[in-house]
């Protein structure tokens, strides 16, 4: 078989010599269960030829026996579990032959130039990478013939018993590649089907892969006990079963280097071009979405021109332009537009833990309609809570002092309210404070002009107007909120909290996804979770950012807009404008407003223009 050939390309150590070691751990803890069973065979034998008459050996040999009896129980049965446990699979989105024949006809060209067996299918990944993956487990076949029926005869040939892997490609790989790229990137992936068809190297992995599936069976209630011998005998061949892997590798790299081997290392730029691109459209673009319930229809499509605009920005990138009028890879397959939806969709479950299918509450998206349905959505949600949190840190009896000098509201606990920093109005007058009631507005608003301290006495002598701009949902009011020189930002601190605490409890509202919480190992979602942990700091200045777009775009004709690499953008006059950031974090770190106001004067936003809510 070309497999066997394949594999001492490699040279020393081979892949089947580390095979033949992890069936050494196989054999030995088969020998250490029969061990009973053995000495109790001979104990009965000794016992019944008359060698072994007398005390205490009737004694012993009936609880050698025994202990023999319960060692096989227990061993038949994680036997059983190991062979008919389900290896983990990868969720992909399959490929038949009649959606991509152009795909499977340059599949099957590698493996006959490298000869070796072609895989026995073909799926797709949202994510870059490939890599061949064994799904002939008798597992595999029982579930599908729970999926479809048994009299429906659906099982795929990767299925079969003694089927090639499975080829996984990455989906990116198919949209920014060209078919010659594509080619060459998929040789030594292919060539892996070679080492993969050896009895030996077959029938390791499929031990490694029954202990690993052993172990998550043991977390199943009444079988935490399988879980300990599983992980003993995996930490036995750990070693050889990495080697055995490495060797397989060097051996299939070894066999690909006849097949477009120059191309390949051009082509293996492409692939970190397009592990960057993917990775900024998933964390900028396509989480934002994803949060609020929508998901990007065409992620394959988009990470197209995301790249295109690194390969603009980027010196390092010109010329990769050039090559998009060369074919690309995509056009392999028949409805390249539904196999996009379908992987991300996927990338949504895989890297979100969103619903496995379409719903009214988890709708696709197109790009056309992101800034409007995505970007101003995300904007003015950010900005609702922003002002329900200062609406919760008010105090529901206090109200704020006057032009007039009234007294301000009763102090609240240190967490809560900044209207403790020196020179507040707030504590010493609160006993006047619900004297004055009848002539405010609501107590919510009220408060939330207590609390600003230093800013409330520093706008005492301003005309009554300005105090209703404060307490309305307005950027002026987050502004004198947050405006704190030389203070030690207990504003920001308690905001920042608020906010914080608002988001966990809407989290803990919205639940798993559907599904997710019954899910087990490869199946529980989101495999790969996108969302890394931020302050409140950084959260405070993502709604404040919020709440300055809103303004912009209601009161200085500004747009929600969609960079393909940096995510939600806000545009002024058709251009993007990226000096914003520097402006908040100067308000939200510092308590500085006047870069921000600075800015707002220059565009024309009208800080004290109350803003539209979602």
């Amino acid at each position: 078989m070309s497999g066997t050939g394949s594999i001492m390309e490699a040279g020393a150590p081979s892949a089947r010599s580390r095979a033949l070691a992890v069936l050494r751990v196989r054999s030995r803890a088969s020998a250490v269960g029969l061990l009973p069973a053995a000495l109790a065979v001979v104990l009965v034998a000794a016992r019944a030829t008359g060698r072994l008459a007398g005390d205490p050996w009737p004694t012993v040999t009936l609880v050698v026996c025994v202990v023999a009896a319960i060692v096989l129980l227990v061993g038949g049965a994680f036997a059983a579990v190991v062979l008919r446990a389900s290896p983990a699979v990868t969720p992909t989105v399959p490929l038949s032959e009649a959606a991509a024949p152009d795909l499977y006809r340059l599949v099957r060209d590698l493996a006959d130039r490298m000869d070796v067996p072609p895989p026995s299918a073909i799926a797709l990944t949202p994510d870059c990478d490939s890599w061949l993956e064994d799904r002939s487990h008798a597992a595999h076949r029982r579930g599908a013939a729970r999926v479809f029926g048994a009299g429906s005869g659906p099982v795929g040939p990767e299925s079969e018993p003694g089927a090639a892997p499975v080829l996984v490609i990455g989906s990116p790989f198919l949209w920014w590649m060209r078919v010659a790229e594509l080619r060459a990137v998929l040789a030594p992936v292919v060539a892996g089907t070679g080492p993969s068809a050896h009895p030996d190297i077959a029938d390791a992995r499929g031990f490694v892969r029954g202990l690993d599936a052993a172990v998550d069976v043991g977390g199943r209630r009444g079988l935490g006990w399988i879980a300990g011998p599983a992980r003993l005998l995996l930490r036995l061949c750990r070693t050889d079963a990495a080697e055995m892997e490495r060797g397989v590798a060097a051996a299939a790299s070894e066999r690909a280097q006849g097949v477009d081997y120059g191309l390949r290392i051009v082509a293996q730029e492409q692939v970190g071009l397009a592990y960057a691109g993917w990775d900024r459209l998933l964390t900028r673009v396509a989480l934002p979405a994803w949060r609020m319930g929508r998901w990007p229809a065409h992620l394959d499509a988009g990470v197209v021109s995301a790249l295109t605009e690194l390969s603009r920005r980027d010196r390092l990138a010109e010329g990769f332009t050039s090559r998009l009028g060369e074919r690309p890879a995509c056009d392999l397959l028949e409805q390249p537009g539904l196999i996009d939806e379908a992987t991300s969709l996927l990338a949504a479950r895989l890297f979100h833990g969103g619903p496995a299918e379409a719903g009214p509450d988890w709708s696709p998206v197109d790009w056309a309609a992101y800034p409007e349905e995505v970007v101003d959505r995300k904007w003015r949600t950010e900005a609702a809570r922003l002002h329900a949190a200062l609406d919760a840190l008010a105090v529901p009896a206090g109200l704020p002092a006057g032009p007039s000098g009234s007294p301000g509201p009763a102090a609240s606990p240190p967490p809560a309210a900044p209207a403790a920093r020196p020179g507040s109005p707030g504590s010493s007058n609160s006993s006047k404070s619900s004297g004055s009631s009848k002539s405010s507005g609501s107590s919510g608003a009220a408060g939330a002009a207590g609390a600003a301290g230093p800013a409330t006495l520093a706008a005492a002598d301003s005309p009554s107007p300005a105090a209703d701009a404060f307490a309305g949902p307005t950027l002026e009011r987050v502004l004198r909120y947050l405006s704190d020189l030389g203070g030690e930002g207990a504003a920001g601190e308690a905001l920042a909290g608020r906010i914080t605490g608002e988001l966990a409890r809407e989290e803990r509202a919205a639940g798993p996804a559907a599904g997710a919480g019954k899910a087990r190992g490869a199946d529980a979602v989101p495999l790969f979770p996108l969302q890394p942990p931020r302050s409140g700091r950084d959260l405070l200045a993502d709604h404040v950012t919020a709440m300055v777009c809103c303004a912009a775009v209601d009161s200085a004709g500004a747009a929600p807009g969609l960079d393909w690499l940096d995510g939600p953008v806000l545009l002024v006059g058709g251009d993007r404008r990226s000096d914003l950031a520097p402006r908040v974090l100067s308000l939200v770190e510092e308590g500085n407003p006047e870069p921000l106001r600075d800015w707002l004067s220059a565009l024309g936003v009208r800080p004290e223009k109350p803003v539209r809510l979602v």
